[in-house]
């Protein structure tokens, strides 16, 4: 499921899976190793500090080799210690050093100086070592049109599809059959006996909630507290998720256009967002005839809107490049929404190598092409925005060199009380995969946000979803609705409004976060 980011029917019910759980005596294999942490600070978060630690390659085979993991910590302050909490900001490939001083800075100083608040770059991200990069340059502009409009077309796509893959067989054959989410649980919990806890807290974003699941499942003594925000659904993974997404992203790309036209003093685009969008879909057709700069053609354009179906906050700065080139054909601030948003670089290769390792290696996909094709043209004729550009992004799937795994079972009724929330027009994980994940962990609480379309709603400025947060981490408590789905639901953060003539960029928590999750769960 990509982490760049129409609501479906109730999920599907499980596909039975082959991870167990860990029983509550069982020892170590060896004994815990011991953390060096070394200061690490930077402008923004000051307190940091970091450390490294060795994980087996194969957990099945601890003695077999070795690789590193890249750990970060902001320590607690206060007498009360509740233990480490693990963050995540999903991917898969997304690095998570940064984002505990994020959160610890971002929750209320009392309740953060409570926890060790620990980051880490997952097996092959980052700086944990060896990090996986299987064609640097891969999203090079300018690309082929992700729109297979001829046979010639379908076949240059496909043909990058199968280089990416043998590639990375090539490059890292003794690594891909341990990259996947399971070795990533096995890894979280050496990390947990290396912080000598007896259990651990967790927090996670995206990818990271079906990370946080699957811990819970296969170690469920050794959860405290459990928090997951924008939630995937396990019964999709990943073929179907990836076709869920389409839809949603499609709804959220015509979101956008609405919001410019009830901007039309600013944009001068128009009132119609049908019109509007047509617009688009003219642009995009031009820009792949003549891409923008030479660097913006119609599959950089995709990826460049694609974040704005992640976060809202992005609207003003793509309706203005919008603008620019629909009015004066001046490509300029297109060009620079693109480096902004849409560029890859090589930590954007590192991440879609180990987002493509993991995800191809958890479940089965389609072998034989003609289904991914006539799956991705019945989406194209109802949501033809990211269809073909997301089926591209997956499609090293259909021909990954590494043995797959059975996808898990995460349902649970051994837990504590855990905390999800969810928006309802969220793209990247809709809706309906908060629903599951609420019926699947037996004593979890549901908060939503009703009309929100983000994707990674806590600490990003919505105080009524903070409130549960903070409640949750500084004692135990979960709201318990009486009926219907939601146990509470809070009000949407308000939408954006343009950009003022001449103002500089504003950074704030929602702006930050995104920064850190990325644009690919």
């Amino acid at each position: 499921m990509r982490t760049r980011a129409a609501v479906l029917c109730a999920a599907t019910a499980m596909v039975a899976g082959s991870v167990t759980a860990v029983p509550a005596h069982a020892a170590p294999a060896a004994p815990a190793p011991r953390l060096a942490w070394k200061k690490c600070g930077t402008g923004d978060y000051p307190a940091l500090q970091c450390a490294s630690l060795q994980v087996p390659l194969d957990h099945a085979r601890p003695r077999e080799g070795t690789i590193t993991l890249a750990l970060s910590r902001i320590p607690h302050t206060a007498k009360t210690f509740q233990g480490p909490l693990l963050v995540n900001p999903g991917g898969p490939g997304g690095s998570g050093l940064r984002l505990a001083g994020f959160v610890a800075s971002a929750l209320p100083r009392s309740v953060a100086a409570q926890y060790d608040v620990i980051g880490f770059d997952p097996r092959g991200v980052g700086r944990s070592a060896p990090a996986l990069d299987c064609v640097p340059g891969h999203f090079k502009a300018v690309r082929p049109d992700t729109v297979p409009t001829s046979p010639a077309l379908e076949r240059t796509n496909l043909a990058r599809a199968k280089s990416f893959a043998h590639a990375c067989g090539r490059r890292h054959a003794g690594l891909l059959p341990y990259i996947d989410t399971v070795s990533t649980v096995r890894d979280m919990d050496v990390i947990r006996a290396a912080l000598g806890a007896g259990r651990i807290n967790y927090f996670g974003y995206s990818y990271g909630t079906y990370l946080g699941a699957v811990y819970a499942k296969l170690y469920p003594q050794r959860i405290r507290r459990l928090v997951l925000d924008s939630v995937v659904d396990p019964a999709g993974v990943w073929y179907a998720d990836n076709l869920g997404q389409d839809y949603a992203f499609n709804d959220r790309h015509r979101a956008l256009m609405a919001w410019i036209a009830r901007h039309d003093s600013a944009y001068h685009l128009g009132r119609d967002p049908e019109r509007i969008e047509d617009g688009w879909y003219a642009m995009r057709a031009a820009l792949a005839a003549r891409p923008a700069g030479g660097k913006v053609g119609a599959a950089e354009l995709e990826d460049t809107f694609i974040p704005g179906g992640y976060y809202n906050g992005y609207w003003p700065y793509l309706a203005e490049a919008f603008a620019a080139y629909v009015h004066d054909r001046n490509t300029k601030p297109l060009v620079e929404v693109w480096k902004d948003l849409g560029a890859v670089n090589h930590s954007g290769d590192n991440g879609y190598s180990v987002y493509t390792a993991v995800q191809c290696r958890d479940t089965s996909w389609p072998g034989g092409w003609s289904r991914w094709r006539t799956d991705t043209w019945t989406v194209y004729g109802k949501a033809p925005f990211m269809a073909w550009n997301n089926a591209w992004y997956n499609a090293p799937c259909a021909f990954w060199p590494a043995a797959r795994r059975r996808p898990a079972d995460i349902a649970n009724t051994g837990l504590p009380p855990v905390l999800l929330f969810q928006a309802t027009d969220d793209a990247a994980t809709p809706y309906p995969g908060g629903l599951a994940v609420h019926r699947l962990l037996a004593r979890s609480s549901l908060v939503v946000e009703n009309g929100g379309g983000n994707h990674g709603i806590t600490l990003s400025g919505n105080a009524c979803l903070d409130r549960y947060l903070t409640a949750y981490l500084k004692d135990g408590r979960v709201p318990r609705g009486s009926a219907g789905a939601a146990d509470a639901v809070c009000a949407k953060s308000p939408d954006p409004k343009p950009l003022a003539a001449k103002a500089a960029p504003v950074s704030t928590p929602g702006s930050t976060l995104h920064e850190l999750l990325g644009f690919r769960p």
